[in-house]
């Protein structure tokens, strides 16, 4: 029935929604046998989400490194990380400010009085401070930004790297071939484990069904549907319409590609855990060259946050609907600015939206009750507001690697491979 790994893994992902939420609502009074399969789910989906954040640090590092190997020449870095750069905070800004009218338009909230609800606390936390995000991209322990999983000083230390390397030309020609090994070897480690998404997807959407509260979201589905459209929109019409029109993919033939990397992000909710798919599909299904993708992949998961952006506005602009503090016009320009510093600093985690919406209701002076009502709903938003952020981030590298046309030239192969081909 399910042949390829797409297939598998929409298979696994509609089955184990459909038997958790038969746990929940079917086998309630059997609570022996629902507890059972819930932790065991849990801790299934636990440790494949785990065995994916894995690879992530190690691929980061060695595919850049390998990537700026490969370049011909660093004027075609300079351009290459200047044009992704650019890309995403320009990707960033159109979704604030596309949700921003929307929300203002449509008024998400208005007409609903949840001002009765419990309250829940959240800690104080203060905006990114961009010098602050700027200096901290240095790294004063690179041990310690490894075993963190710091993407930003990953990235810094890669580049650093590879451009080292390259600089001393066939001198570091071993340290070149080392690397392209290490990737070689990374690539074939995500292909394995990928083999393992579907029972990986099924473990998660069992708990997911078996712990959602349907009583939550019959309210408020006004607001969900619109922030859901919203994410649908840019993940099927916006982001293959761009890569139609910019390059040589049709958006039929890129939405066909990028299934399995939408499947997987909607099952694990982190954008993070989705980089070697991304990956993986930049590589060998939309034929992106490695040193485009191995730059702009990790820079996207830390920064291209349109889903995030869409979901944070929408969000704002309802909780002050429904807590009667509804947001002022003059309130727009420091909203759109918070909203951008938020989604940048989200981090590609499952929940980082949530958490960030706590920051915007305390920094705004929002009802701190509202945070109630968004944790109750964040779970099934945050999938698809991952989707729309990975999905982002093969649209722009597939943008950007088409514009360099041949400007960058294949990576080294590593010893074995080459033999193999030869």
């Amino acid at each position: 029935m399910f042949r390829s790994l797409s297939s598998k893994i929409f298979g696994g992902l509609f089955i184990g929604l459909l038997f958790g939420t038969l746990i929940q609502y079917a086998l309630v009074d059997i609570q022996f046998f629902s507890g059972t399969v819930v932790e065991l789910a849990s801790g299934a989906g636990t440790m494949f989400v785990s065995l994916i954040k894995l690879l992530v640090v190690p691929l980061v590092f060695f595919s850049i490194v390998n990537g700026i190997c490969g370049l011909k020449d660093m004027n075609t870095f300079g351009r290459l990380g200047g044009k992704t750069f650019g890309f995403y905070i320009a990707n960033t800004l159109i979704a604030i400010s596309v949700a921003l009218v929307i929300a203002m338009v449509l008024q998400p909230g208005r007409g609903l009085d949840l001002t009765g609800m419990s309250s829940a606390e959240i800690a104080a936390t203060e905006l990114p401070n961009v010098i602050q995000l700027i200096v901290g991209i240095i790294p004063d322990n690179p041990i310690q930004a490894f075993a963190e999983g710091n993407m930003l000083q990953i990235i810094f230390m890669s580049l650093l790297t590879g451009g080292i390397i390259k600089s001393l030309g066939e001198a570091a020609a071993p340290a070149q071939r080392f690397f392209a090994q290490a990737n070689a070897i990374m690539m074939k480690m995500i292909t394995v484990v990928m083999q393992l998404a579907p029972i990986g997807v099924f473990a998660l959407m069992v708990t997911l069904g078996a712990t959602l509260e349907a009583s939550s979201y019959l309210s408020v589905l006004g607001y969900i549907g619109l922030i859901l459209s919203l994410l649908v929109l840019w993940i099927f019409v916006v982001y293959p319409s761009l890569v139609a029109w910019k390059t040589n993919v049709s958006a039929a033939e890129f939405r066909r590609k990028t299934r399995e990397q939408f499947l997987f992000s909607l099952s694990t909710a982190s954008s993070n855990a989705t980089i070697p798919v991304t990956m993986r599909t930049l590589t060998e299904k939309l034929n992106v060259k490695p040193a485009v993708a191995g730059f702009g992949v990790p820079l996207g998961a830390t920064m291209n946050m349109g889903g995030v952006s869409i979901y944070i506005t929408i969000a704002a602009v309802f909780v002050g609907n429904a807590f009667g503090a509804p947001i002022g016009y003059e309130q727009l320009p420091a909203l759109a600015f918070f909203v951008f510093l938020l989604s940048v600093g989200a981090g590609g985690v499952p929940g980082g939206g949530m958490v960030m919406i706590g920051v915007l209701i305390h920094q705004m002076g929002l009802p701190i009750e509202a945070f109630a009502l968004v944790a109750a709903l964040d779970r099934i938003i945050d999938m698809f507001v991952t989707s729309a952020n990975v999905v982002g981030d093969s649209a722009v590298v597939t943008i950007v690697d088409r514009s360099e046309d041949d400007a960058v030239a294949a990576p080294a192969k590593a010893p074995e491979l080459a033999t193999a081909n030869a």
